[in-house]
């Protein structure tokens, strides 16, 4: 017999926009890690640029701010979640173990 699975992604949309998903997840907890949009894009691989404008999406769209940053300068700039960009993390990750086991009951009966 051929083992069937059922798969899936998750994305959370707000008012039909993009929100949340795997790579949005990833470079908050890289922000959180690292201290640093740009240290955070960098480990990504992705452009400042790209990584600027996802955060600021996400910060527009929520409601409330996700990631404060902090402007560089002489004391240098940052980036840090802020209490409500930590608590969506740890949704986004609920959200997705309970989507993990949903996929493999699916798969169970097909």
């Amino acid at each position: 017999m051929k083992k069937v699975t059922v798969n899936g992604r998750i994305w959370v949309e707000i008012n039909g926009e993009n929100f949340l998903g795997s790579g949005r997840i990833e470079l908050l907890e890289k922000i959180e890690a690292l201290g640093s949009l740009r240290k955070a894009a960098i480990s990504m691989g992705l452009s400042y640029r790209k990584a600027y404008y996802a955060v600021r999406s996400m910060n527009e769209l929520a409601p409330a701010l996700l990631v404060e940053l902090k402007q560089g300068g002489k004391g240098g700039g940052g980036a840090k979640l802020s209490k409500s960009g930590r608590k969506i993390v740890i949704k986004y990750h609920q959200i997705a173990h309970d989507f993990v086991i949903f996929l493999t009951k699916q798969s169970d009966v097909l």
